[in-house]
C-alpha cells in the first residue's frame, strides 16, 4: 500500500546518509543504525500501526541473515525526538546492505492502487528525523522480549579524550551494571560510540520491564559509578559531562 511505500522512502532517505561510511579495521562488530522523528503532523498511533504493518516484512529480513534486529520505540520523555527506528549489523557491509534490503521488501510490498488518501502518510506525521550511526563497544548483549521500557543518555563529550570515557565504562562500569542485570534490575546495558550524525558522541542505554524498574536501576548505579571519591566516575564526568535523557517505550 501507499503507506508502506512511504516507509520505503524514508528509509532510502536515512541510508544515504550513510553511503559515505568507511570500515575500521579495529571496529567493533556490532553496529546500530538508528533514525530519529520529528513527528507533530497527525497521530502518532498512525505511525505505529504502519510499523506494525511492517513488521512482518522486517522480522522476516532478521530471519534471512540481512540485519541481525531492529526496533521501533515511542517517546516517554525527554526532546523533541518522538519516534526512532533501529536496525542492527554485525558489520558496515551488513549494515548498509540491510537499508538497501529493508527499502527494497518495503517497496515490493506496497500497492500504489490501494486507496488510501484518506489516511495521513508517516511522512506527513514525521516529516523530519536525524540519522545516527553507532558502534557498540561494551553492554551486556540482547534485551531479550520481557524489555518494555528503555532509557537513553545521549553524551556529548571532550572528542581528545573519548577513548579514555570507553575505558572507564569497561573497567569500572560494566561490572555494576553487570551485576544490575544478574540481579534482574535491568533487562540489558549498553555504550556506544558515535560514528556518523549530529553532535552526539556516546550513547548509553539501558532497558527493564517497566520505567520505574529501570529508573531505580539507574539510580543505583548512578550512585555506584559517581560515589564520593570515586576518580573513575569523576572523570567520566569530566569527559561527557553535558547529556540529554530520553525515555521510550520500546514498541516493538
Amino acid at each position: 500500500m501507499k503507506t508502506i511505500k512511504t516507509l520505503a522512502i524514508a528509509v532510502g532517505l536515512s541510508a544515504f546518509t550513510l553511503s559515505c561510511m568507511a570500515q575500521e579495521d579495529d571496529a567493533p562488530t556490532n553496529y546500530i543504525y538508528t533514525s530519529y522523528f520529528y513527528c507533530g503532523g497527525g497521530p502518532l498511533s498512525r505511525v505505529d500501526e504502519l510499523t506494525a504493518e511492517t513488521a512482518p516484512i522486517m522480522d522476516k529480513l532478521v530471519e534471512d541473515g540481512e540485519i541481525t534486529g531492529w526496533g521501533w520505540y515511542g517517546h516517554h520523555t525527554g526532546g523533541r525526538w518522538q519516534r526512532l527506528t533501529y536496525h542492527t549489523a554485525s558489520s558496515i557491509d551488513q549494515l548498509l546492505d540491510g537499508s538497501d534490503a529493508i527499502q527494497a521488501a518495503l517497496a515490493a510490498a506496497s500497492d500504489d492502487d490501494a486507496d488510501d488518501d484518506d489516511q495521513l502518510g508517516f511522512g506527513q506525521i514525521c516529516p523530519q528525523h536525524d540519522d545516527y550511526i553507532w558502534q557498540t563497544v561494551a553492554g551486556s548483549g540482547g534485551g531479550g522480549g520481557s524489555a518494555k521500557a528503555g532509557f537513553s543518555t545521549y553524551h556529548v563529550c571532550d572528542s581528545s579524550r573519548e577513548e579514555r570515557a570507553d575505558e572507564i565504562i569497561k573497567e569500572h562500569a560494566a561490572p555494576i551494571l553487570n551485576k544490575l542485570v544478574e540481579e534482574g534490575k535491568l533487562t540489558s546495558w549498553g555504550w556506544s560510540v558515535h560514528d556518523v550524525g549530529g553532535r552526539f558522541r556516546k550513547l548509553q542505554t539501558m532497558t527493564g520491564s517497566d520505567h520505574k524498574s529501570v529508573l531505580a536501576a539507574r539510580a543505583e548505579a548512578i550512585d555506584a559509578i559517581y560515589a564520593d571519591g570515586s576518580k573513575a566516575g569523576e572523570e567520566l564526568n569530566d569527559i561527557c559531562g553535558s547529556h540529554v535523557d530520553y525515555m521510550w517505550d520500546i514498541i516493538h
